[in-house]
């Protein structure tokens, strides 16, 4: 599997380097954004790790060139030493897929990799969609939490179709709420939130059962299955 890896530190690009290489990927660093969307016009990569500062264009620039001008899906992880809220949401809406902030802990970059790279987390089989203890009948509308059929709302029901369509990805509150068929994007954080709250609880996804949700600023949510 390849990954560019966009970062100007010199050292932070080392270890990235010597991270992904010690895990099994062939990586190939840039250090200029220019020089990889030149690169991304004849050369496929599998994953991109952008930083945020760099010499000439910025790393979320690259970001939008890739998504709008090259018109390329290849999931992106923007890693930067950069955390407000202002700057992760536009991330988000420049099409990121992840977002890491600075210093990276090892364990946790090769997991959102596996986790950006992974096509299955999306996949639905037939009429079926099947994730840890979950079972979604998606003819009949029907959920099953460990061969027992849950009760849901038209709208849950919607939601959590979604969500584990979505497992490991970075979710803003207008996507999800664009997903709850009366809502739409007028869907305030208070009111989301109930809403995952009582499909999170119903189907049991908790920790226990293999489960983690987690929510940052009222914006960005992610559910993830953790085996």
């Amino acid at each position: 599997m390849r990954i560019a890896v966009l970062e100007d530190d010199r050292t932070q690009a080392y270890v990235l380097r010597h991270c992904l290489n010690a895990a099994g990927y062939n990586v190939l660093n840039f250090d200029r954004g220019l020089d990889l969307l030149t690169t991304l016009k004849g050369e496929k990569f599998d994953a991109l790790l952008l930083d945020w500062n760099l010499p000439d264009v910025t790393g979320i620039d690259v970001l939008s060139r890739v998504r709008n001008e090259l018109n390329s899906k290849v999931p992106a992880i923007i890693v930067t030493a950069r955390n407000a809220r202002e700057d992760i949401l536009r991330a988000v809406r420049e099409g990121a897929d992840d977002y890491l902030c600075k210093p990276v802990d090892r364990q946790q970059l090769l997991a959102r990799i596996e986790t950006v790279t992974t096509p299955n987390s999306r996949d639905v089989h037939g009429d079926f969609l099947e994730r840890g203890h979950i079972r979604v009948d998606l003819s009949a509308r029907k959920v099953f939490a460990d061969k027992v059929e849950v009760s849901l709302s038209s709208d849950d029901f919607d939601l959590a179709v979604f969500m584990l369509r979505n497992i490991g990805w970075v979710l803003t509150r207008r996507q999800i709420a664009e997903a709850v068929s009366h809502a739409g994007s007028a869907l305030n954080a208070q009111t989301l939130d109930n809403y995952l709250e009582r499909v999170c609880s119903r189907l049991a996804l908790t920790p226990l059962n293999g489960w983690r949700f987690s929510a940052t600023y009222g914006h960005l949510y992610r559910l993830e299955l953790l085996h």
